[in-house]
């Protein structure tokens, strides 16, 4: 009797010394590398699609500026000589500026911790519509509401989307005017970009741009940040794009 609780006592001691696994440690740490990696996956693509976005909206307002003006100089080369001046400088400025933008971008790409992505915002919203009425648009930006700063992701969406809505406005829209109007309103931020010319549908707009990219692009930034997006015809005639982008109330 003793001996069968020895050999009973002997048997537990050696389950509980007994080693807990022999392959899952090695099965846990290929997982957790497949989740990190997946992780780093997801943030390189998350990057590389804003970085392609950056690069798509510069891009597509220069030359939607550049062609324009090219378009005016060739029209009154003879008849009007210093509207051609007038054309050839406003391709000047608007050129500088997109090579400025180009430039950040890039720095940005060289730059690991990010110290030289673009800061392009809100205040810089003044200058845009001065480019876009030199470009031939005459172009209004209003602010209302209780102005507070942004958070920076926010803060570059609205100049991105009011700069890729006024590019589809000087490609395509024929408008004589487009006016930007950015209300802070409790809890929300809204963007609305009008214009005076002939409308047309989203289908056309996204064709114009030659990729497709403009109101999906738009759309995906406004998506990323929690908000709504409307675009489409106006009643009257023209245009209009209107964001809402949610916003913590401030302290």
């Amino acid at each position: 009797m003793n001996r069968t609780r020895e050999w009973g006592s002997g048997r537990l001691a050696r389950r509980a010394h007994r080693p807990v696994t022999t392959g899952r440690l090695p099965r846990q740490i290929a997982w957790a590398e497949r989740v990190g990696e997946e992780r780093e996956r997801r943030r390189t693509d998350a990057e590389r699609l804003r970085i392609a976005r950056e690069l798509h909206d510069v891009v597509a307002y220069g030359f939607a500026a550049i062609s324009l003006q090219a378009g005016t100089a060739s029209h009154f080369m003879d008849e009007r000589p210093e509207q051609v001046g007038e054309a050839l400088e406003a391709i000047r400025t608007v050129s500088c500026q997109a090579l400025d933008e180009l430039r950040g971008i890039l720095r940005m790409l060289r730059d690991v911790d990010g110290a030289g992505r673009p800061r392009a915002g809100l205040q810089e919203l003044g200058e845009l519509a001065r480019l876009t009425t030199k470009a031939g648009v005459a172009a209004t930006v209003r602010i209302s509401g209780a102005i507070r700063e942004l958070p920076s992701e926010i803060d570059s969406a609205v100049y991105r989307i009011v700069q890729e809505s006024l590019a589809n406005v000087l490609r395509h829209a024929a408008a004589s005017s487009v006016s930007v109007s950015i209300g802070f309103e409790p809890g929300r931020l809204t963007v609305s970009v009008e214009d005076d010319g002939s409308g047309g549908d989203n289908a056309s707009r996204d064709e114009s741009t030659g990729c497709g990219y403009g109101l999906p692009g738009m759309r995906e930034r406004v998506l990323s940040l929690g908000g709504s997006l409307d675009a489409g015809p106006r009643a009257e005639a023209g245009f209009r794009v209107r964001v809402s982008l949610p916003l913590a109330e401030a302290a």
